[in-house]
């Protein structure tokens, strides 16, 4: 697990190897009903050379692509990383929000490959 600030909202990344695509509807089902209060649990992954990304009522585009992005960068496959957003009252823009997303994914895959 990964936190990132910014501008008050809070940013928080998780990652896991999957095998499957029912594997990762698991996890996000988990953290959506672990983070009830959140705002937004956005998600991306590839498995098997399928891709997909969900940006949950963000901006389209400003959310699951930067996430996504973040995995395929590192040409990675069997993963799954969603990032938690829980609103902190200031509006980031869709600039900030591809940013924020971005960073929280490639701080939490970062630590991820670190960790081995």
């Amino acid at each position: 697990m990964t936190e990132y600030t910014e501008k008050k909202s809070r940013f928080i990344g998780y990652s896991a190897m999957i095998s499957d695509e029912q594997e990762a509807k698991t996890i996000i089902a988990h953290l959506q009903k672990e983070h009830k209060r959140s705002a937004h649990v956005v998600y991306a992954y590839v498995v098997n050379g399928r891709e997909k990304c969900d940006d949950n009522g963000e901006p389209r585009g400003t959310a699951g692509l930067p996430v996504l992005t973040a995995i395929k960068r590192r040409d990675l496959d069997g993963i799954i990383v969603a990032v938690v957003r829980y609103y902190g009252g200031i509006m980031l823009g869709k600039g900030g929000l591809i940013r924020a997303y971005g960073k929280t994914a490639g701080m939490e895959l970062d630590r991820m490959q670190a960790e081995g």
